[in-house]
């Protein structure tokens, strides 16, 4: 059965099977990995600027935890999930702290989670809000798709985005700025394919089997369901286009599939 992506306080069971918890058969191997110093990585040509980006003390107000367990690391990210909220779009956007703050009660409270699972969100105007703690520079473990949340950064749109829903500009070329910045850490192209490894059996792939994804995905390439929406799903290519030219790379003049430029080494 496909689902949508329902986080919040209305949630319920088909959150856990939506895929933002964490795994918990996660290795620990994966679970302690941490970011290696900056100064050890290669040069790289192909970076994005970070896009300005709301400090997640901006929208989490007085739910601050008193005892936030510490983040955990990833040596660093190699793919961005697209997720959507599956909340209501007709929000003024100086209300998206206050939407965010009730998808972080929900998460922690109702669930009893560590933390937000999506490492960032993006609402309708193209403000970038800071979702999981950790550091925005480096590679934090996110939960948002079960299977895959190592060596990923999950992007969530604010709203409800199934078909026929118009999707902001705003909202695109803000996931594409995210996106190119987080690839471009790891020079990565947004358009190409990634290997990566399945923690959990739950996910499309079962624990410990590679698979080639997009290095920029909707959350349904690693999870049985229907987040994005099939109308920002749609958008995706797009996206990835916007991305790749943030990072100063050339538009591709044949179509050549993504397999041809996976990633598969040390960036």
């Amino acid at each position: 059965m496909l689902l949508a992506c329902l986080p919040g306080l209305s949630a319920g069971a088909a959150l856990a099977l939506c895929a933002h918890g964490v795994e918990r058969t996660a290795t620990a191997a994966l679970a302690a990995r941490t970011a290696p110093p900056s100064g050890n990585r290669p040069a790289n040509p192909h970076t994005a600027a970070r896009p300005r980006i709301v400090p997640r003390a901006a929208w989490l107000a007085e739910l601050s935890r008193r005892a936030q367990p510490p983040p955990r690391y990833d040596d660093r990210v190699v793919a961005v999930f697209v997720h959507h909220t599956d909340s209501p779009n007709g929000y003024d956007c100086a209300d998206a702290p206050r939407i965010i703050r009730h998808l972080y009660a929900g998460q922690t409270g109702v669930r009893d989670w560590d933390d937000i699972g999506y490492n960032f969100i993006v609402d309708r105007c193209g403000t970038v809000y800071e979702g999981r703690a950790g550091g925005l520079e480096r590679p934090v473990t996110g939960a948002h798709t079960q299977g895959f949340n190592h060596r990923t950064a999950g992007v969530a749109a604010l709203g409800t985005f199934t078909a026929g829903m118009p999707v902001p500009q705003a909202m695109v070329d803000a996931i594409a700025a995210v996106a190119a910045w987080k690839l471009g850490l790891s020079g990565v192209d947004p358009r190409a394919d990634v290997r990566l490894t399945s923690s959990n059996s739950h996910s499309r792939y079962a624990a410990g089997a590679t698979a080639a994804l997009p290095a920029l995905a909707g959350h349904k390439d690693g999870f049985m369901t229907s987040c994005p929406g099939a109308a920002l799903s749609a958008r995706l290519p797009e996206i990835r286009e916007t991305a790749a030219r943030l990072q100063g790379r050339t538009a591709r003049t044949a179509r050549t599939p993504r397999t041809a430029r996976a990633f598969t080494g040390t960036p």
